[in-house]
């Protein structure tokens, strides 16, 4: 359902080709590279990560070629001999010890000491998950490796539960993640970015942080939830427990999300965070009350026919929402509902004035 109905890529896609297999490219692909930490069951035989959970987190980095000037955020996989002016593809692999990963990600903090990890969805392969980090990094020019938190989706329509329980057996290793990069004083903040049912369990791994009394950690988290898969009344009872937290959470949603539909429509139709509608004077309200910023995307294009995929469209303006949420603009009046329009800008809602939401009256 999140991922559509084209074929979806095996994990021969992982095999890193050189260079020189590239065809001639008019133009220079773009390089990134994606660090990853996968909770995952290795896959001796292909190369690959399956949904079996496994005992330890694996540590891998990547390093990618990107199409230049793509006009959408599709992700064409790469052939036999990749066209690097239409398919991304993979030029280097390497498994890393904890260790090296966590030197590597410091090396890959941006000047300001800020840090980002992406948490993706119900339905995805680690194979999807990835190549959709490379994508997100591309657009977003932002300096850095991005890190990629994999956990094991069964990757499969009707996997819903599988991958809810999936999502909840993971909280301690995103918590291993996170505090191993927060232990750092280089790292200042940790955007912590989840992308429907990984804002589940980004919610549930700051939850036990609090629950922990790791004021520490928490202090440097930014937390983004796009298009979150989350019960409302559950998300209630996570802010409960969480508390104000020193970065406001920042939810990117849209009432028009379809896949969100469905979402509801399996819990018993109960209303999923990802569809809060900031007209609604009592969501504005609510995000007042507990210092949320609610922001409608909804004019951002999707890809999915489905709306649920336009954080992906986001990333070409990272740089813009990156400044909104490290911090650099945190006060008391950045809480409440927004719209973030297409032109790349967060701004008040027409509801919402002098840092106060007031009735459509």
């Amino acid at each position: 359902m999140l991922a559509g109905c084209a074929t979806r890529p095996s994990p021969d896609v992982l095999k890193p080709v050189h260079l020189s297999q590239l065809t001639h490219a008019d133009e220079t692909p773009v390089s990134v590279s994606v660090l990853v930490a996968t909770n995952r069951t290795p896959d001796s035989i292909r190369g690959g990560f399956g949904s079996a959970w496994a005992d330890n987190l694996t540590y891998e980095q990547y390093g990618f070629s990107v199409p230049p000037d793509r006009k959408d955020t599709a992700i064409t996989y790469p052939t036999a001999r990749p066209d690097p002016e239409r398919q991304f593809a993979i030029i280097g692999r390497k498994q890393l010890a904890k260790d090296a990963f966590v030197e590597e990600a410091l090396r890959s903090t941006q000047s300001d000491g800020t840090v980002g990890i992406f948490v993706h969805g119900y339905n995805y392969s680690y194979q999807e998950a990835l190549f959709r980090t490379a994508q997100i990094a591309a657009d977003a020019n932002i300096p850095g490796s991005p890190i990629l938190f994999s956990w094991p989706s069964a990757a499969a329509v009707a996997g819903y539960v599988a991958d809810r329980d999936a999502a909840l057996s993971s909280r301690s290793d995103l918590d291993s993640l996170v505090t191993s990069l927060s232990a750092s004083g280089k790292v200042k903040r940790i955007i912590l970015f989840g992308h429907s049912m990984g804002g589940f369990l980004v919610m549930e791994t700051v939850r036990q942080f609090k629950l922990q009394h790791r004021d520490d950690v928490i202090g440097k988290l930014a937390v983004i939830l796009a298009a979150p898969d989350i019960d409302v009344d559950v998300f209630r009872s996570q802010l409960k427990d969480i508390g104000r937290m020193p970065i406001p959470i920042s939810l990117l949603v849209s009432k028009d999300d379809r896949a969100l539909v469905a979402s509801s429509f399996i819990a018993g139709e109960r209303a999923r965070v990802g569809r809060l509608d900031i007209d609604d004077p009592v969501i504005r309200e609510a995000a007042l009350k507990e210092r949320l910023r609610v922001i409608d995307i909804t004019s951002i294009q999707a890809s999915d026919g489905l709306g649920h995929d336009r954080y992906a469209s986001l990333a070409k303006f990272g740089a813009q929402l990156a400044s909104f949420e490290s911090g650099r603009r945190s006060t008391a009046g950045d809480v409440g509902a927004y719209v973030f329009d297409a032109a790349g800008a967060a701004v008040a809602s027409p509801f919402r004035l002098a840092g106060h939401v007031v009735g459509s009256q």
